[in-house]
């Protein structure tokens, strides 16, 4: 079977969509998987080409160049993971094309013509797409159809095994790929502070990646600081995940590992697409954040830290 996946990453859009679908298309080792993707600034390419996978660079986010390719690579299946490619193109897509199956992925509750939709955050709900999919359409919703990296599921298994310091705490800190909300340091800010003003020691892992267009400013906020360690473009994330005390993290895709590792979080919504998520963690009482607030995130901190 040939497979299209169509998927962008960028400083502006992020990494997680990209690393999601490489995960996907393992699902699928006896197919011909190929990325179409353009050639956006902070993208993750050589993550494509890690992992041994056909790339194909797209020169617009048009349907004609999109349907030129499907027709060209006889693709029998496309997996489209784009906020910017709607109903109506995958529509027009499957007129033009009747035989080729659609697999969407979604966590923003959109109307799709697809035959396979996908949302694998654990606040996927099926019901929610009662009258946003067509009848014939396969609903794969929740923790249940989660897509987890190997390096998590291994660590899980290693977890037990992990010993960590009672006077000690560590925390595990992610903003996404591009930190597009650059606000890291703001919240290094406040363990400073709390670590100055409550005598607690506190180390941090704190992970980026080449798409943060703030990078450089980090690496010189963190630079003289020995209690916090800065990863960039790292392949331990889970790791470094299993051997914190608990997690700081936008309420997106990084949640569903978070959760899968049974980490305590407090979660920072930084974009509109993270409402359903945010939600979701605010009704099962998770420690939330709706916007970027220096006294609610330490309140929270010292909550987590038991310091009263």
């Amino acid at each position: 079977m040939n497979i299209l996946v169509r998927a962008d990453s960028s400083s502006t859009i992020g990494t997680g969509h990209i690393m999601r679908d490489l995960v996907l298309a393992k699902q699928f080792s006896n197919d011909n998987v190929t990325f179409a993707t353009r050639d956006l600034p902070g993208n993750i390419h050589h993550k494509i080409d890690a992992a041994s996978y056909q790339k194909i660079m797209l020169q617009t986010n048009s349907f004609e160049e999109l349907d030129m390719l499907v027709k060209k690579l006889s693709v029998d299946m496309i997996v489209i993971d784009h906020y910017d490619i709607d109903y109506t193109s995958e529509k027009k897509l499957k007129e033009s094309n009747p035989n080729v199956k659609i697999f969407v992925l979604d966590d923003t509750y959109e109307k799709h013509y697809a035959d396979i939709l996908l949302n694998h955050n654990i606040s996927g709900n099926e019901k929610k797409y009662a009258n946003l999919a067509p009848k014939h359409c396969e609903l794969r919703c929740g923790s249940k159809y989660t897509l987890l990296r190997d390096e998590f599921i291994q660590a899980k298994k290693e977890k037990r095994k992990i010993r960590k310091k009672k006077k000690s705490k560590t925390i595990f800190i992610a903003m996404g790929g591009a930190d597009h909300s650059n606000i890291s340091i703001d919240i290094l800010k406040v363990i400073k502070q709390v670590r100055k003003s409550y005598k607690q020691d506190i180390q941090v892992n704190i992970v980026t990646t080449n798409a943060n267009k703030n990078l450089n400013r980090l690496k010189k906020y963190c630079k003289d600081k020995k209690w916090i360690h800065l990863h960039i473009n790292s392949n331990e994330i889970a790791k470094l995940m299993i051997k914190s005390d608990f997690a700081i993290v936008t309420p997106s895709v990084t949640v569903n590992e978070v959760y899968y590792l049974g980490l305590p979080m407090i979660t920072i919504k930084t974009a509109d697409n993270q409402i359903d998520m945010y939600n979701y963690l605010k009704k099962k009482k998770y420690l939330v954040l709706e916007r970027m607030n220096l006294k609610k995130l330490q309140k929270n901190l010292l909550h987590l830290l038991k310091v009263k």
